[in-house]
């Protein structure tokens, strides 16, 4: 059987897409994994399927490059978002159901800003954080990011035993100035390095705030993908209204037999 999918990124964080309305393609671990490989298959971060949904516009269901279901992608539920608009599903302003409830975004041509989960519940390990913003993350401030080896450092924390069985995404952070941060951030499920994550870049700009490094409730994160925003409103220490934005892109358009 054919299906037609599209290929997205939002910061270099990239993603297969298929309108699974009728919800007939086989979502088997090791087909998802093939497509995701990047010598043998299309090559992504993850796979989303765009489904019907009583309580929203659709729903995204997020698996990662392993294979597996995925909890909470941000810069995969932007692209969704922007796939659905181009797919004429929905118009510029949607509300969509994913893995930890429903969403709201905004399109404004390449620009996705995006509603997140409130964040209330934050867990300090010495000078580290660790947030849920739709999926867990582990921040860790660095003088140099470019001089941390994401993977093998990343790799010993997401599986550290206190993490045992879910893991956590990791994130290293090099403060640039009061609103503005670069990170480099190592995913669970794809089990490396990414150019850029979404959730771990809300995580790491509500963590600052938190951390007293800024009092600032818009700030800009660089990533290897490039640039994201994060705003927010604070109060006691408890996040709402929380928004990642930045620009989304299709790459390319294709048809597979499986």
């Amino acid at each position: 059987m054919k299906f037609k999918f599209s290929k997205y990124q939002a910061n270099g964080n990239d993603f297969i897409i298929f309108k699974n309305l009728s919800q007939n393609f086989p979502k088997k671990h090791i087909i998802v994994k093939e497509l995701c490989s990047r010598r043998f298959g299309i090559g992504a971060d993850g796979v989303i399927f765009i489904e019907n949904c009583e309580e929203s516009d659709f729903k995204m269901v997020y698996y990662n490059s392993d294979g597996r279901l995925g909890s909470f992608c941000g810069n995969g539920a932007r692209c969704s978002a922007k796939f659905a608009s181009d797919e004429k599903i929905i118009s510029k302003h949607t509300n969509f159901m994913a893995h930890d409830g429903i969403h709201q975004c905004r399109i404004d041509k390449n620009m996705v800003h995006l509603s997140m989960k409130n964040i209330v519940n934050i867990k300090k390990i010495g000078g580290d954080i660790i947030i849920d913003s739709g999926s867990p993350h582990y921040v860790k401030i660095v003088k140099n990011v470019r001089k941390v080896n994401v993977f093998e450092n990343g790799r010993k924390i997401r599986n550290d035993k206190l993490f045992r069985g879910e893991g956590i995404n990791v994130n290293f952070v090099q403060i640039k100035s009061k609103d503005t941060y670069i990170i480099r951030t190592y995913e669970r499920g794809v089990e490396n390095e990414t150019l850029s994550c979404g959730t771990g870049a809300t995580a790491v700009a509500v963590a600052m705030h938190y951390s007293n490094e800024t009092s600032s409730n818009k700030i800009e994160i660089s990533s290897e993908g490039g640039k994201m925003r994060v705003e927010f409103n604070e109060n006691e220490k408890k996040y709402s209204d929380i928004y990642l934005i930045g620009l989304v892109k299709k790459i390319f358009v294709g048809e597979i037999k499986i």
